[in-house]
């Protein structure tokens, strides 16, 4: 009942990797080592050494608990073959399939999702490219597909700040993105996304094509991003009013912030809370969330110029382009992942593109891990 067996998708996705003879001789070291009576004498070689077990048993107890509710499953289908008029059992059978297919399916994605800050909060900002009124209205459409998004898969979507476009469209957008596995899954969307398209502003009703950046950060708490020290004196804070629609408090006070962080030139802005202090607040948040992602860059150029190039992370330009003339088609310029269906797309339907990305990551991850 569209329920693959365990195996099966643990040889053909992962390769083995969450259950190969090197990952069980690893959980087999490490928990000799937290039997050593010396174990606690260097405390902090102890919690790094216990972070790592449950980082490796994690993956293979959410296998093992699906596999169980497959096994169930199967007994569940032999037993209704065996008495084909037992109505209850059917039922519960019937019941149980599509909830098993989303246990796999759940597990799936949160296997693939491991890195540092994938598991919590996201920090989305987009920015129409040149072009106007045309590149601004393309980022206001992607600001309503992720908003769909959010709410079709059960998350929390907060507007950070929001810069109207003086004819239509938006100048910049940032959300605050809350629910389990946002970064994770948001990630796949940073970078440069293509609009092609008849121009509902031009009078001759030719085709044009928008560009709109998308970034995404972690939403780090304030002792959450690692390595990431801010100095008072490092940074410039200017307040300003409020601009555009939003009831009697806009424009009336001084209320936006702007925070520059002078050592690396680092902008940030936020309006859309109604006190300065709140919009100080998350505007820090994202300073720091940015200078999160600039230290993991950093160490990821290192990394690159050490082991020599392993392969295009492709999170740069123009990875993904919507095409809706002459034709209707979206499609992933990293992971040749297409959709016919575009309008789906833009009412937040962008799973098969996250899905794909994460998998494609895996699979350079395993392949840079077996070239080492």
């Amino acid at each position: 009942m569209g329920c693959a067996p365990i195996s099966a998708f643990e040889s053909t996705r992962f390769g083995g990797l969450f259950d190969s003879p090197a990952v069980q001789e690893e959980i087999a070291r490490l928990e000799a080592q937290t039997a050593d009576p010396g174990f606690w004498s260097d405390p902090a070689v102890a919690r790094h050494t216990l972070e790592r077990l449950e980082e490796r048993r994690a993956p293979l107890e959410r296998i093992h608990t699906v596999d169980a509710r497959l096994k169930n499953l199967e007994t569940l289908l032999l037993l209704g073959q065996e008495a084909p008029g037992d109505a209850e059992l059917l039922e519960e059978a019937s019941l149980e399939a599509p909830a098993c297919e989303r246990a796999v399916e759940s597990l799936e994605m949160g296997l693939l999702l491991t890195g540092p800050y994938d598991k919590g909060d996201a920090i989305l900002a987009i920015h129409p490219g040149a072009g106007g009124t045309e590149s601004q209205d393309w980022a206001e459409m992607l600001l309503r597909m992720y908003r769909r998004w959010t709410e079709r898969s059960g998350f929390r979507a907060e507007i950070l700040d929001l810069l109207e476009g003086d004819e239509a469209g938006i100048k910049s957008a940032t959300l605050s993105v809350q629910g389990p596995n946002a970064y994770g899954l948001l990630h796949a969307e940073k970078g440069v996304h293509r609009l092609v398209r008849i121009s509902p502003f031009d009078a001759a009703a030719r085709r044009h094509t928008s560009f709109a950046s998308v970034d995404v950060l972690p939403n780090l708490p304030d002792d959450g991003a690692e390595g990431v020290e801010i100095r008072p004196e490092d940074l410039e804070m200017d307040t300003y009013r409020s601009s555009g629609a939003g009831g009697q408090h806009v424009n009336k006070t001084e209320s936006a912030v702007r925070i520059t962080h002078k050592p690396t030139g680092i902008v940030v802005t936020c309006q859309n809370e109604r006190s300065q202090y709140s919009n100080r607040d998350t505007a820090m948040r994202i300073l720091r969330a940015k200078l999160a992602e600039r230290a993991a860059e950093e160490r990821e150029r290192e990394l690159a110029a050490v082991r020599g190039k392993v392969g295009d992370i492709a999170f740069g330009n123009q990875i993904r382009s919507y095409v809706l003339h002459p034709y209707s088609l979206v499609k992933d310029h990293r992971t040749g992942a297409e959709v016919g269906d575009v309008q789906g797309v833009m009412d937040g339907e962008i799973d098969p593109f996250i899905t794909a990305f994460l998998l494609r990551k895996r699979q350079e991850a395993v392949a840079a891990g077996s070239d080492a």
